[in-house]
Order: structure tokens, then sequence, then C-alpha cells
């Protein structure tokens, strides 16, 4: 709040300024007149607007679109009050001021957002501001939530103990401790200090009994979470309406036949055409460098499987000695440390010392952009997968194939490499089920930060 009031005075006092320099429209000498008086409500209007479309609230900071979405509708609001007061009051406010006004603060506020987004999911990776959070469910369900929890610090959720119904098991999931029984929830709430509960699986009997224990909730300082049984569904797909007490939820169908539309299709050819400009100085050095590395082949052709199963040549920058596959069918094949139907190693012998800088920043993918360009490939998209890689595929990850494989996607800024089969095909599923163009916009730009981090990449 401290911030915004800083940005939104100074948008004013900016957009004055402005005002004052534009001679040809009409009124401009007078705008300081007509708009300093009134700036302090200016500043506080929006800052109430702000709050009253829910900006302050913690529960959306630092994850999903919905905080710059909160920034837009409010400052939209504003507006519509403002311009509802000065008619009332006859008050002659400019109309260009109140438009730079707007270019200059709504920008600012979404940026400002922005990088305190970054501070705060770096200072929750470090375990700082963190929740300390139950887990109630079935062990299975319960090991999930809580593993992707501890991967994915920045969300904030710290577990700190687990609550599992299930008598038989054998013990609690590794490194999870059970912390007591869902009879026993507010006395263990108390005892470990925790502020959230999530809800998974296996929590509950029948559906009243959320509701029930909603009501013990009440007077605890902790946030109910329920994860349902339906899970890789974006929020765009789901709609709840609420019938006869009943709450139902409406789930749209999957996306990856609009992800094949004109749309995603002129993106990825107007980005790559302006990549391939942009960056064919450091194409032009990383090919003098591979060639007076080893005199080898520039150029590293693969076959790989596009949409629907079709097969083509996938272009990289060679990073490894030029007998590579023979090394790996002969010598590597029992060192994969994957555990599904991709090989990684993460110290192979068979790269080079050029091919181990530009593979670290991903400088070895960028031939890909003309693969991109071809049609055979899309800027963002699931991994591309090898012939032997889809032969061993199982029936619902063939879905994989739907639609163009991606040079970047979800697996590529969740870890890359570090990541296992599993999380790998999850996060491909979840793409392709539930694309849209804000999505890929957003993985655009956390891909610049997963290649300068280097994370996951060997």
């Amino acid at each position: 709040m401290a911030l915004d009031t800083v940005i939104i005075a100074i948008a004013a006092f900016a957009a004055v300024s402005l005002r004052t320099q534009m001679p040809f429209l009409p009124s401009a000498d007078d705008a300081p007149d007509l708009v300093l008086p009134i700036t302090p409500f200016i500043v506080v209007g929006w800052l109430l607007a702000l709050a009253v479309g829910g900006s302050y609230r913690a529960r959306h900071w630092g994850v999903g679109v919905q905080e710059y979405r909160q920034v837009l509708s409010a400052s939209l609001l504003f507006v519509l009050a403002l311009g509802f007061t000065s008619f009332v009051f006859a008050y002659p406010l400019s109309r260009g001021f109140v438009v730079i006004l707007l270019a200059i603060g709504v920008p600012a506020l979404i940026l400002e957002r922005l990088l305190t987004r970054r501070l705060l999911q770096r200072v929750r990776s470090r375990g700082r501001f963190c929740v300390p959070t139950l887990v109630i469910g079935d062990p299975g369900p319960v090991n999930d939530v809580v593993t992707v929890l501890r991967r994915e610090a920045w969300l904030g959720y710290a577990p700190v103990g687990i609550i599992t119904a299930d008598d038989d098991q054998d013990g609690p999931p590794t490194g999870h401790p059970v912390v007591g029984s869902v009879d026993e929830l507010l006395p263990v709430i108390d005892r470990t200090g925790a502020r959230a509960v999530i809800f998974t699986t296996g929590s509950v009997q029948r559906g009243h009994e959320f509701n029930e224990i909603a009501r013990k909730l009440e007077r605890h300082d902790a946030e109910m979470i329920v994860v349902p049984a339906m899970t890789d569904i974006s929020g765009q797909r789901l709609q709840m309406t609420p019938v006869a007490g009943l709450p139902l939820m409406h789930v749209g169908k999957p996306q990856a036949e609009r992800s094949l539309r004109f749309t995603k299709r002129a993106f990825d050819l107007l980005v790559a055409a302006a990549l391939v400009v942009l960056l064919s100085p450091l194409m032009l050095v990383t090919a003098l460098l591979i060639k007076l590395g080893d005199g080898g082949p520039i150029l590293f052709k693969q076959r790989r499987v596009g949409r629907a199963g079709e097969t083509f040549d996938l272009f990289k920058f060679r990073s490894m000695v030029p007998d590579a596959e023979r090394i790996r069918a002969e010598q590597l094949e029992q060192a994969n440390e994957s555990d599904g139907a991709l090989f990684k190693i993460k110290r192979d012998p068979r790269i080079t010392r050029v091919g181990r800088v530009i593979r670290r920043f991903s400088i070895d993918e960028l031939p890909q952009l003309f693969n991109v360009l071809r049609g055979e490939m899309s800027l963002i998209g699931p991994r591309p997968a090898l012939e032997r890689e889809v032969a061993l595929y199982e029936t619902h990850v063939r879905r994989r194939l739907d639609v163009r494989p991606g040079m970047t996607g979800l697996w590529q800024v969740s870890g890359r490499s570090d990541l296992d089969w599993t999380d790998t095909v999850r996060l491909d599923l979840y793409y392709v089920d539930n694309w849209s163009m804000v999505q890929d916009l957003v993985i655009l730009l956390r891909t610049f930060n997963a290649v300068v981090s280097s994370r996951g990449a060997y």
C-alpha cells in the first residue's frame, strides 16, 4: 500500500507536468490549477479502489494472474468513479490528464507487483514468510501435495506435519511426520502453529464434514484449502454454480484444438523471425566456436516425433562429440539417471567444452527457431520426444502428441532436467489440456529466468 501511494502520487504529478506540455490540447495551461488541489483525493480514491478490488488480500500474492487483473479492474472502477464525481460536482477535470494518469499509473502498478512478487518468491524459497501448513488425507495424495509444496517453496506453504485417516498404512510417508488425527485437528493446529490446512482426497467421508470443520476453524487463524480430486485442470476451465445448496463445478473442455488455431501460429512466426534476426550474431559466434573446437559438424540433427506422431529433423548446435550416439549405445545405457523414457546423465562424458557452456544457457537450442518457422515446432509446447521414447508411452501420455512440441514449456520453467519422468509428463499434459495465449506469454517470460539461472541444465 505504501508503494502504491508513492507510485500513484508520482503518476499524478507526472500527468500534470505532461499535460501542461501539450499546448495542442484545450485548456492545457489551466491543468495544474484544476488538478493539483484534488491530487490527494485522486491518490486516496485509487487506493480505496485497489482495496475494494482485493489488491491487498494476501491470498493472490506471489502466484497466478489474479493479482494483475485486480489492478486493472480496480483502476477501471476508479476512473468510472472519478468521471461520475466530476460530472456530479461539475468539476472541469481534463480528460487528457486522466488518460495520461492511467497510461503511467497502471503499468507502474503492475510492474511494482511483478518486482515485489519476484522478491517475495525468492525470500519464500529461502524459508521466510512461509505459512506453516498441515496436509490431511490419504497417504498417496498427501505425499504428492507435500512433495510439490517442498519442491515449489516459492508458493509460501511450509508443511509442518500431516494428518491421515488411513489406519492400515505401515507408517507415515517418508519425511512427513504424522502429527495427529482429524478429530484432534484444533489441538494439532495450536501445537504446530499451523495457519493453513490443506485437505486432499480421503480427508473426509461426507461432503458436509468440510463445513463442520470450517465451523471449528472459525475462531482460529488458519486458512482452509481443499485440493479437489480433479487435478491438472486450470481455473479458467472451472466455473462454480451453487444449486440447492450443492456447489456444482462445471469443467470446460480441454484446449488442445484451440492451441492449433491461427493466433498461436502467427505468434510463433512473428516472434521466431524476430529472434532469428536478433540472435544471429550469437548463433554465428557459437557456430564458429564449435567448428574451431574439434572440427566436427556445427549442427546436430535428430529425428523427433511431432504433432500427430509425424517425425521431423530437430536442429541443435552440436554440444557433444561427433560419435555421441555410438558411445551411448555401447557404454552409457546402464548409466541412465532418468526414471522413465528419457535418457539423462548429469556429468555426461560426451559433452565438449564448448558444449557445456552452450547447454548451460540453452544456446544449443537456438537452431530450433528454424523448426518453428518450418511449422514442425512451436515456441511453447511439450518437450519434443525421440521415437524410442514414444514407443514406451502409455496410452494417456500420447496426449502430448496432440499439439506441436515446443522449444520451451512448463517443463523448461519448472526444473528442466531436474524433473523426474512423472512430473515432466504431468506438466506437458497440463499444458496441452489448459492452453491459453496468456499462459504462453507467461512461460516465455519465465523461460528467460530459467535460462539465466541455468537450473536443471546439463
